[in-house]
């Protein structure tokens, strides 16, 4: 079956995949009006390619210490998103601490400088999830971070504006809830999966309510990659916590 003959669901969810990970999918070569809104909803497959690699790698354990077991999480981590969501926190920390005004910290997320907010942010992130990922979690908690991050992502979504019309981030809203949730459920049956959800909700109307207070109303695509790692790391927080 060739890409253009996809029911537009079939291209919704392939355009998630392509979109928010690296896997070696063939693009579609056309992304037509509503497509990305509808990738939304497909979310969740994203966070089980995401997870499912990380937590392969804690469940192999590859017989090496666990901080390089972790070191090369936080790379696979990084190297399937294409560090994506990693390039959204940075940009994102650099406009929103910023002593500036909205529409200022709006043309700051359009800088493709990083400056010390971003620096500083992204460094402790790094540092957080592999201390995390070192730490005595179970295996599949990686899996559950990535899955509730992405689809408790769409939460926020739709109930901001987006900051910029034209942007990426503001057609990739609208996305179907319902969809995303009968995917996302299968994670909510491992145990202490339901703290890990709760920590991430938190984490992502936490972030989404600060940011768009600073930036006037509305959110951007680099929130939502913010939005998506603190989530991930609320998560992880909350395996970590359990198991403290």
């Amino acid at each position: 079956m060739k890409r253009q003959g996809l029911s537009p669901q079939l291209r919704a969810a392939h355009l998630a995949l392509t979109f928010l990970t690296t896997l070696p999918l063939p693009h579609i070569n056309e992304v037509r009006d509503g497509d990305f809104a509808r990738a939304s909803a497909y979310y969740p497959l994203a966070g089980y390619a995401v997870g499912g690699l990380v937590s392969g790698l804690l469940w192999l354990d590859l017989l090496l210490p666990g901080g390089v077991v972790a070191a090369l999480a936080v790379g696979a981590w990084l190297a399937i998103t294409g560090m994506l969501h990693f390039d959204g926190l940075v940009d994102s920390a650099d406009a929103l601490f910023a002593v500036k005004t909205p529409a200022q910290r709006l043309d700051i997320l359009r800088d493709v400088h990083v400056g010390a907010f971003g620096l500083a942010v992204g460094v402790l992130a790094l540092l957080t999830l592999w201390s995390l990922l070192a730490a005595p979690i179970p295996w599949y908690a990686p899996l559950v971070a990535a899955v509730s991050a992405r689809t408790l992502l769409l939460l926020p979504m739709n109930l901001y504006p987006a900051a910029r019309q034209e942007s990426l981030g503001a057609r990739s809203r609208e996305g179907r809830w319902g969809v995303a949730l009968l995917l996302a459920a299968p994670t909510l049956l491992l145990p202490g999966a339901w703290t890990a959800w709760l920590a991430a909700l938190a984490a992502c109307l936490g972030v989404a309510a600060f940011s768009a207070r600073r930036l006037g109303g509305g959110l951007s695509g680099d929130i939502y990659g913010m939005i998506v790692v603190t989530a991930e790391l609320a998560a992880l927080c909350a395996y970590a916590w359990g198991r403290g």
